[in-house]
């Protein structure tokens, strides 16, 4: 089994990069592969609703412009997912936000690609504003029926210059827990003999006729 996780900061090692590595280092005692991609230093535009990945249907943004198809097919690939981003005005981090609004709009078109993965989100920030980026990572694993393992507290980790998160005790154990939860919820999910439901197509409403 393996997870990936997507470092949404600009600092290649900065916290986010560290809150990530805190998790994966226990997904790895458990015998999990575990890969950090970095996608917050890169150029990434954001979505321009062109309706082209719902219409071609081949898993592929139109936006040929960076690494974002190939790595829709790594999150396809990997059995659990794991996003994480520092805190940029109380949000997500810019170039995060663009690359998982492009990343979950082709899953969501092409028959959900993540649907049924386990998939867990992280958040370091230095003072305000980590639940409600939390609270948005969370958005895109729950729209995309993913499963999300829980830990003792909400997934925020505490710090400013690179590397203090490691002086938050309560936040690196979150970190910790987080991580051995997931590992459980894979394995538990890889020896389940009960089938999955069967994929439904999106039924959409608008409510402006």
């Amino acid at each position: 089994m393996k997870v990936v996780a997507f470092n949404g900061s600009p600092k290649k090692e900065g916290n986010t990069y560290h809150a990530l590595k805190m998790v994966g280092d226990e997904l790895k005692k458990n015998g999990i592969d575990f890969e950090i991609i970095h996608v917050g230093n890169k150029v990434i535009r954001g979505c321009i609703a062109c309706g082209q990945c719902a219409k071609n249907k081949n898993e592929q943004c139109a936006l040929k412009t960076d690494d974002v198809n190939e790595w829709i097919q790594v999150m396809k690939e990997a059995d659990g997912i794991l996003l994480g981003s520092p805190v940029h005005f109380a949000g997500i981090a810019g170039t995060m936000k663009s690359f998982l609004d492009r990343v979950f709009y082709v899953h969501s078109t092409n028959g959900g690609l993540f649907r049924h993965k386990v998939g867990a989100a992280v958040v370091s920030v230095r003072r305000s504003g980590g639940s409600v980026t939390f609270d948005g990572l969370n958005h895109y694993l729950n729209y995309a029926e993913m499963y999300m393992p829980t830990t003792n507290y909400w997934n925020i980790i505490h710090g400013g210059a690179p590397a203090e998160v490691y002086k938050d005790d309560e936040g690196m154990q979150i970190m910790s827990v987080l991580g051995k939860n997931m590992a459980h919820l894979m394995k538990v999910l890889e020896n389940s003999k009960t089938s999955a439901p069967v994929y439904e197509p999106k039924v959409f409403t608008n409510f402006i006729r």
